[in-house]
């Protein structure tokens, strides 16, 4: 786990788990890092809501993203992604599991770095791989080798996922363990 020196915010010991509660946490990183498994671990840890901003907008479009990128394409979705997590942000605080290219957006993330704390789940590509391979409904892998995807994405999305507050590395341990790497990172937060 490391602080991202780039980020605003400083960071100071003793960030006590009332102060963590007063502003949403969200997730971000790749698809396969873990943020949604990872997030409802994290939220009943520190009882809070958790909220899966993909969910959330199929729920908005009441349409998967699988027909949402099919009928529309990647530029209508991320706009209603943006509008979700906005929405999202500005209501009472939560846990927050983004997809992998919402914080890619500069409008969603200059809102998610302004409205809550942001967490990078860094994992490596074969990590990402093994986690991907799992399910099949991911648009930006159809017909396409999930590890040249992947890798593809890592070169022009972690120089961005860099400007979250804090990084913590999402390994191919239990999520438990990325939840125990997160409540530590939390614990030396302090806005």
């Amino acid at each position: 786990m490391s602080r991202n020196p780039k980020s605003p915010g400083p960071i100071s010991s003793g960030a006590s788990p009332a102060s963590i509660r007063d502003r949403s946490i969200v997730l971000v990183g790749l698809m396969g890092s873990g943020k949604s498994t990872i997030g409802r671990r994290l939220a009943q840890r520190l009882g809070m809501r958790f909220a899966d901003a993909d969910d959330e907008v199929e729920r908005a479009a009441d349409a998967t993203i699988s027909e949402i990128f099919e009928r529309f394409g990647e530029a209508h979705f991320r706009d209603g992604e943006r509008r979700v997590i906005a929405r999202l942000l500005a209501g009472k605080p939560m846990v927050l599991a983004t997809g992998g290219g919402a914080f890619i957006n500069e409008e969603t993330r200059a809102l998610i770095l302004k409205d809550s704390l942001c967490i990078w789940l860094d994992a490596d590509i074969a990590t990402l791989v093994e986690r991907v391979g799992r399910r099949s409904h991911r648009p930006l892998l159809k017909n396409r080798d999930p590890g040249e995807v992947l890798r593809e994405l890592a070169v022009i999305r972690n120089p961005i996922y860099a400007e979250a507050h804090l990084r913590v590395s999402s390994a191919s341990t239990p999520h438990d363990h990325t939840v125990r790497d997160i409540m530590e990172a939390l614990a030396t937060w302090n806005n």
